[in-house]
């Protein structure tokens, strides 16, 4: 098999590749996570004060719509807030969530990816240096190129944190 970061035909050449690399983070999640029992997607590790699996692919799937709507330069429809719920609990952590399948969280999670390249699709490769406001209290500015490579770059740093989860989970089973 080779490896290579391609964009959409009906995307502009950086604005497709860029999305290619979340796409390929998207598809090497699902990898990682596949044959997760929902007692491995809820294990919080050896101590129970980690992030689960569930709660991190969550985190990513409400910071990646968030980013979607900022790349389409439109405030997040309060049903989605709904739906995906906030970025931090009460107590400055990650939300709780326990009990949701894996391939719920996987699917929700590709339809905020196709989300993203609908958006990518109606950019051009000049939008990309449009500035956007992030953060908890939108302190930041940020290019849209950032965005987009920041959604890539946010599923590898938790990736590694459900890879770390999954080596615990079995060092915890052979214990047992």
């Amino acid at each position: 098999m080779l490896y290579d970061l391609q964009g959409e035909a009906n995307m502009s050449p950086i604005v497709g590749l860029l999305y290619s690399a979340v796409k390929e983070n998207s598809r090497r999640l699902q990898s990682i996570t596949e044959g997760m029992s929902q007692e491995e997607v809820d294990y919080k590790g050896p101590d129970a004060n980690a992030n689960s699996t569930a709660q991190l692919i969550q985190h990513l799937m409400v910071v990646d719509v968030h980013w979607v709507y900022r790349i389409k330069g439109q405030p997040l429809p309060a049903s989605l807030k709904e739906q995906y719920g906030p970025m931090m609990d009460g107590n400055g952590r990650l939300p709780m969530v326990q009990g949701v399948s894996l391939n719920a969280l996987i699917f929700t999670y590709a339809r905020v990816v196709d989300m993203l390249r609908d958006s990518c699709r109606s950019l051009t490769d000049s939008d990309l240096v449009r500035g956007v406001a992030f953060g908890h209290e939108n302190e930041k500015q940020a290019t849209i190129r950032w965005g987009i490579w920041h959604m890539a770059d946010h599923s590898r740093y938790h990736q590694a944190q459900i890879s770390q989860l999954r080596k615990w989970y079995r060092e915890h089973a052979l214990t047992e």
